[in-house]
């Protein structure tokens, strides 16, 4: 496809290098960063670079990585939050507080907007669909663009690896319910933006990832 509907580009923040996602509808050239955790100002750098108008922001969940400085950046461009889902507020009040915690700013902010499963989130003529997935945090969500095959999945999954569940309000076998219910039938031919680290495949996950490949979670469809 000459022109794909959907650019994105990955800009790890913060000294956890989390993966924060500028995309953008390539028809308007309006934007959305998903999950700013921090490093402002490289975020701001990226879409200029890019030609992109932010026009919302997009969270996947509560922890400081993700959204610590999510709350500052709206203010900054006059956009709204969109994201996670409710139950992550017992996250996002504890930004402050968190944020002394790990040497990472953090802040506590409202979104605009709380999703839930099976909402829709434009970014310019884009529409994700919104996806439900607790385990990791209870409120955490992914954002699914179909016509792309690309999902933005946070802490959920990741290349050869899972969300870690030993967090207040962490539930393992929510997690892995959420990836075989809920990941999964979106195709194998999905590619996915993890929280942290490296791209994959749902199909690539599916055989080889020691967590949740078919073989140990023993889904076959």
């Amino acid at each position: 496809m000459s022109n794909p509907p959907l650019k994105a580009a990955l800009i790890p923040v913060t000294p956890l290098q989390q993966n924060c996602t500028l995309l953008w509808c390539t028809a308007t050239n309006k934007g959305a960063f998903v999950d700013p955790g921090g490093d402002l100002s490289k975020l701001k750098a990226a879409a200029a670079q890019h030609g992109v108008t932010i026009e919302k922001i997009l969270i996947t969940h509560g922890h400081i990585d993700h959204c610590g400085e999510a709350g500052t950046l709206a203010k900054e461009l006059d956009v709204k939050i969109e994201g996670p889902q409710e139950a992550d507020r017992f996250w996002i009040s504890r930004l402050d507080e968190d944020g002394r915690k790990y040497g990472i700013d953090g802040h506590v902010f409202e979104p605009d907007r709380w999703l839930e499963n099976g909402d829709t989130v434009t970014v310019g003529d884009l529409v994700l669909d919104v996806y439900h997935c607790p385990g990791h945090t209870p409120g955490h969500v992914v954002f699914h663009h179909a016509p792309s095959k690309l999902a933005i999945v946070g802490d959920v999954l990741f290349q050869g690896s899972i969300g870690r569940t030993d967090f207040p309000m962490g539930n393992h076998q929510d997690l892995i319910d959420a990836i075989t219910g809920r990941l999964w039938p979106l195709g194998g031919d999905t590619a996915f933006v993890p929280g942290h680290g490296a791209m994959s495949t749902f199909a690539h996950e599916r055989r080889s990832n020691p967590y949740v490949a078919d073989q140990v979670t023993g889904v076959t469809a």
